[in-house]
């Protein structure tokens, strides 16, 4: 587990964290996301497909421990996981409104929007991950489908 654990972060965590930073460094030092709104959507897209390539590692790795899954259900995971984290997110920015009076959540369209453009991004990676290895090569013990 502790091997898991290790090379899943060592290999994918940097992904999630870069964006993470970005954001963190565009929103409370240059204020961007107060003069170029619009920066939000790259920024969900972006954090999206850095989750699901998390993701995929996490579930790669952890093939060892649980036996072969097929290619398929291995980016159905991962998007999956990805929505999830994505939808966390916004309950974040609500609760964080509703109780330390930030204004990070702007209303439906926008937690819509992140939610579409985070999604969209992990589907992006998923989608291309699975294409990319289904025409590699076939994986041994699946039907790799």
């Amino acid at each position: 587990m502790k091997h898991w654990i290790k090379i899943t972060f060592t290999q994918a965590a940097w992904a999630p964290l870069v964006v993470f930073l970005i954001y963190g460094v565009g929103a409370k030092i240059f204020d961007a996301y107060l003069t170029f709104p619009n920066l939000d959507i790259p920024t969900h897209f972006l954090g999206g497909a850095a989750m699901a390539y998390f993701f995929l590692a996490a579930i790669e790795h952890s093939q060892h421990l649980l036996g072969a899954i097929p290619r398929a259900i291995q980016a159905l995971l991962a998007l999956g996981l990805t929505t999830l984290v994505a939808v966390l997110w916004e309950f974040l920015e609500y609760g964080s409104d509703l109780l330390l009076h930030t204004e990070m959540n702007l209303g439906v369209r926008d937690t819509l929007s992140d939610l579409l453009f985070g999604v969209l991004g992990a589907f992006v990676v998923a989608g291309l991950t699975y294409l990319q290895l289904r025409l590699a090569k076939p994986q041994r013990g699946t039907s790799g489908g």
